[in-house]
């Protein structure tokens, strides 16, 4: 499958499922899988500065980051997505239609950039790790969230193995932080988000790697 192709298709899923997901939003950002994520971002980067969400779905975690201070562009390649997300819209708050390896920023354009299970629906992310960084000023902030082993989402990489068409890379955590420290980016927080059912108390001795392991999703906050 080609390039344009996995991006055509991923794209045309999250359209089909952009209802869905605005249905679950706000209970997944508030006390679901996506509740660490806002607290994470706010303990590495300052306030005020121009943060893109990338890969923002129905926006609400745009939102949630503009209520904490941030001038936010939200981002999705889903023009479902985007056209919910427009409901949002107010002062430094915005939402825009684009793609990951080809993102519609200028240079050095951004502060910080949150990319929250986003990275795996592209064919090469390589390139778009390159692009965030080409977007964010030196010194700034770049912030993953990656799924992990245990996260249901990956059942969507599973037709390559039949030797058909998938959208969904399976890049592991410890993947992404290897390529991030290739590309000369610092490592400065790193957290984990379990599945229900996997006590944290358990976790607490575990190396970074095994923690990784057992994770629904893989937070990682990098400088560069």
């Amino acid at each position: 499958m080609s390039r344009s192709e996995w991006h055509t298709n991923a794209k045309s899923r999250w359209d089909t499922n952009a209802d869905n997901w605005h249905s679950r939003s706000v209970e997944m950002w508030s006390t679901g899988s996506r509740k660490a994520i806002i607290p994470f971002f706010l303990k590495s980067v300052e306030k005020g500065m121009n943060v893109g969400d990338l890969g923002c779905g129905d926006g609400y975690g745009s939102y949630l980051l503009h209520q904490n201070g941030y001038n936010v562009t939200g981002m999705d390649f889903s023009e479902k997505m985007v056209e919910i997300a427009k409901h949002h819209e107010m002062k430094n708050l915005r939402f825009i239609q684009g793609d990951l390896i080809q993102l519609p920023f200028n240079d050095n354009e951004l502060g910080a950039v949150m990319a929250i299970n986003s990275i795996e629906w592209t064919e090469s992310p390589l390139q778009a790790l390159t692009e965030l960084e080409r977007v964010v000023m030196k010194g700034g902030y770049i912030c993953i969230g990656l799924l992990g082993p245990t996260a249901h989402p990956r059942d969507n990489a599973y037709p390559r193995l039949l030797g058909e068409e998938a959208i969904c890379n399976t890049m592991m955590p410890w993947e992404l932080e290897r390529l991030a420290e290739d590309k000369g980016w610092k490592k400065i927080d790193e957290e984990w988000v379990y599945k229900k059912g996997v006590a944290e108390s358990l976790t607490k001795s575990l190396t970074n790697e095994l923690k990784q392991a057992l994770t629904f999703m893989t937070l990682f906050m990098f400088r560069l």
